[in-house]
């Protein structure tokens, strides 16, 4: 089997699209799993590809934490926004209970989170995790939407990011071929079968969806990507 990388587009709380795909694969392509060289994804996607990557054992686990997680926040007067809700520190408890210790070294040089920088807008590739704790730094920035998720972006090396839905919500890697999975329709190799309205596709900072979807998606900025090492 040829070089296989595994992408799980942005998309917010429909990461539960992410882990039911994630679920089949483990029960059904276990061969393809084999076969997969890489894993890449940005934010709920990044979450998503480091728990099949570090601990496919768990998605489970991870599965009711995000259900319990989207609960929680309904029941907020105000949601997320709701005054005294720490929307990150919520998110970190939960990746860090389902993380193995050693997630760091199984992820590095196999897992790519994308992430985008608040100042200058542009996207990363992050690959290498020297600690856990770089990896669940990155995997927050990732996940990190201004003003719904807090006020403060997230730190990692100095300089401060967010969601890297924003500049790069499906990565593509360039060695090898990158199976793209994702809860919008369109051109993809795993999403829902929708045929749409209006028949064209948009592409959205790199995810060609159907129209219909695309409304639903955040348009954020187009911007170059570097790869952080």
């Amino acid at each position: 089997m040829p070089h296989i990388n595994l992408s799980f587009a942005a998309c917010g709380f429909l990461g539960i699209y992410h882990l039911g795909a994630a679920s089949a694969l483990c029960k059904h392509g276990r061969k393809l799993l084999k076969a997969v060289k890489a894993f890449a994804g940005a934010s709920a996607g990044s979450l998503v590809a480091s728990v099949l990557l570090t601990a496919p054992q768990k998605i489970e686990e991870c599965n009711k934490f995000t259900c319990d997680f989207a609960e929680e926040i309904r029941r907020q007067s105000l949601g997320a926004l709701t005054p005294g809700y720490d929307f990150m520190a919520r998110l970190r408890s939960g990746v860090e209970s389902i993380l193995p210790a050693n997630a760091h070294e199984l992820a590095h040089d196999r897992l790519h989170v994308s992430i985008t920088n608040a100042r200058t807008r542009r996207n990363c590739l992050v690959s290498r995790f020297p600690s856990r704790e770089d990896l669940i730094q990155v995997l927050l920035a990732s996940s990190f939407v201004p003003i719904y998720a807090g006020l403060k972006p997230v730190e990692y090396k100095g300089q401060k990011w967010v969601d890297g839905g924003f500049t790069n919500s499906l990565p593509v890697l360039p060695a090898g071929r990158t199976v793209t999975i994702s809860p919008f329709s369109g051109r993809l190799d795993v999403s829902p079968q929708d045929k749409g309205r209006l028949h064209f596709y948009v592409s959205i900072t790199n995810q060609d969806v159907l129209e219909d979807n695309g409304i639903a998606l955040s348009t954020g900025l187009r911007g170059r990507q570097q790869v952080f090492t």
